[in-house]
């Protein structure tokens, strides 16, 4: 099974970014998504950012793994 998580954008740099989840920063390759900036969240799957994500839709997904953490 693959897992995808969204990522908060923090810099980039060319077809570099620089993303975060919960204080875990990683750099990701953007040259599969379109035009996002510092700030945007986006689906990170293997090293890439494969799609932009709503602000609203990735603050719903990560609460949903924050519950499943605390109910284990």
């Amino acid at each position: 099974m693959c897992l995808a998580v969204p990522m908060k954008v923090i810099r980039i740099n060319k077809n570099i970014a620089e993303v975060d989840l919960a204080g875990v920063r990683r750099n990701v390759d953007i040259s599969l998504v379109g035009k996002i900036k510092p700030g945007d969240y986006v689906i990170v799957h293997v090293g890439f950012a494969i799609q932009k994500l709503k602000k609203t839709d990735a603050e719903t997904t990560l609460k949903l793994f924050a519950e499943m953490k605390n109910a284990t």
